[in-house]
C-alpha cells in the first residue's frame, strides 16, 4: 500500500513540475518581434490568443472536433519551454530538435502519450483540425503584425504578405482579409464609439 501512494504522490509530483515549466512560456518573448523593431509578446500570450482562433474557426468550420482544435492549441508550442522561440532567421541556422523536447516533456507524465500523439497529429497536417490549428498560429501572427502597423510600423505590412499566404482553409484567409481592412481598437473605438460623448466627460 505505501509503494503505491509513493507511485502517485512521484506522479502527482511529475505533473506539479510540467505545471511550473509550461510556465516558462510566459517569460519566453516570441524572437520576431526582435527583428520586427516594435511591439513584445510572450510565447504564452501567444497560445492564449491561437487558442481562442482556433475555437472561432473550429465553429465556423462546423465539422471538425473542437476539443482536437484546442488541444492542439494549447500544446502546439509546448517544446519551446526547452528550445525557445526561434523565428524563420533562426531556424535558417539552427536545428531546433522540436521533437526531442516533446519526447522528453511527453516523457515526464502519466499521460505524455497523449500530449505526444496530440503534437504528431498536429504536425503530420493530414486532418482538417491540424490545418484549422496551423492556420490559428499564423493568424495570431498576422493580428500580432496589424496591432503594429496600426501604431505606425509600417515594416510590419511587408510582413503580413507572407504570413497570409500561408493560410490554407478558407474560413482562415476570410478572417484575414477582414483583418487587413480592420483597425485593431475598433472594437471599442469606431467612428460610431467616437460620436459618444463618453468619451469626452464619460456622461458625467
Amino acid at each position: 500500500m505505501k509503494k503505491n501512494n509513493k507511485k502517485a504522490d512521484n506522479s502527482t509530483k511529475k505533473i506539479v513540475n510540467l505545471m511550473f515549466e509550461y510556465g516558462i512560456l510566459a517569460k519566453t518573448p516570441r524572437s520576431g518581434f526582435h527583428f520586427l523593431g516594435t511591439g513584445n509578446q510572450s510565447v504564452a500570450e501567444h497560445v492564449n490568443r491561437v487558442a481562442f482562433i482556433g475555437y472561432a474557426l473550429a465553429m465556423m468550420d462546423g465539422t471538425v472536433d473542437v476539443l482536437k482544435v484546442l488541444k492542439m492549441c494549447l500544446l502546439h508550442d509546448i517544446s519551446e519551454t526547452r528550445i525557445s522561440d526561434l523565428n524563420y532567421v533562426h531556424q535558417k541556422y539552427v536545428d531546433k530538435k522540436e521533437h526531442s523536447a516533446v519526447k522528453d516533456i511527453s516523457d515526464s507524465v502519466p499521460f505524455g502519450k497523449d500530449i505526444f500523439d496530440t503534437i504528431e497529429e498536429y504536425e503530420e497536417r493530414k486532418n482538417k483540425e491540424s490545418f484549422i490549428v496551423k492556420d490559428a498560429d499564423n493568424l495570431e501572427w498576422i493580428l500580432a503584425l496589424k496591432e503594429e502597423v496600426d501604431t505606425g510600423n509600417t515594416r510590419a505590412l511587408k510582413w503580413i504578405t507572407p504570413a497570409i499566404e500561408r493560410l490554407k482553409t478558407s474560413h482562415a484567409q476570410k478572417i484575414a482579409k477582414e483583418i487587413m481592412k480592420t483597425d485593431s481598437n475598433d472594437w471599442w473605438f469606431d467612428k460610431e464609439s467616437q460620436k459618444n460623448k463618453w468619451w469626452v466627460n464619460r456622461n458625467k
